[in-house]
């Protein structure tokens, strides 16, 4: 899968980051370099107890000893959208017949609303990004083989630190990216499957 922007001012954010393809989960840069990335839970380190705390600073030290690659990791931080919440809300509140149920989601609206105005309300997501780089005679096979045996250590290492991992497939990585470079539309409009298809003349190779 190969997607294309269209071309702002600075180029497009395919080219400012240097991306070729996505497909099969893998991120395809210039120069022969490949790329999975991998979505994680976090762990609340400082609400552990000293035995806790001991057990996973050392299962990290095992978890970054038997690495044989480099990791990026990425935080994602982005403001709640709400509104979509909201909205949601009030479309179970046309459908409420009990006056006693639509009360309470009056209420529950009224006191989203508040919190959200007094308040920013933050998620943060997780990622970690396998690395492979070959060469010019390198296979996409190769590299894709690579980068499962790559990544399923790393998703192990992950889980034995009590923490969920998964890899990110390749509606999920555009998305990623997407959301990097057009942050309010992709909470209104994100990407599927079905859009990259009805887009062919921006996008090329959607299945």
């Amino acid at each position: 899968m190969w997607l294309y922007i269209n071309k702002p001012r600075f180029g497009s954010a395919a080219s400012q980051l240097g991306i070729k393809e996505v497909h099969d989960g893998i991120v395809s840069l210039v120069g022969n370099r490949y790329r999975t990335i991998i979505e994680t839970s976090s762990v609340n380190f400082h609400l552990r107890s000293d035995t806790e705390q001991d057990a996973l600073i050392e299962n990290f030290r095992g978890f970054l000893n038997g690495l044989n690659c480099s990791l990026q990791i990425v935080i994602r931080t982005r403001e709640v959208d709400i509104d979509s919440f909201t909205s949601a809300v009030d479309e179970r509140l046309k459908q409420e017949t009990n006056p006693i149920f639509r009360n309470q989601l009056k209420s529950y609206v009224k006191f989203i609303q508040t919190l959200v105005k007094d308040n920013r309300i933050l998620s943060r997501r997780f990622y970690i990004v396998v690395p492979y780089d070959g060469n010019e005679k390198t296979e996409f096979r190769l590299a894709k083989e690579q980068l499962a045996i790559q990544s399923d250590i790393v998703i192990k290492g992950l889980q034995r630190m009590g923490m969920t991992a998964k890899l990110l497939n390749d509606i999920e990585i555009l998305n990623l990216f997407y959301s990097f470079y057009n942050p309010d539309s992709s909470k209104t409009k994100p990407l599927t499957y079905d859009l990259l298809r009805a887009l062919k003349p921006i996008v090329s190779g959607a299945r």
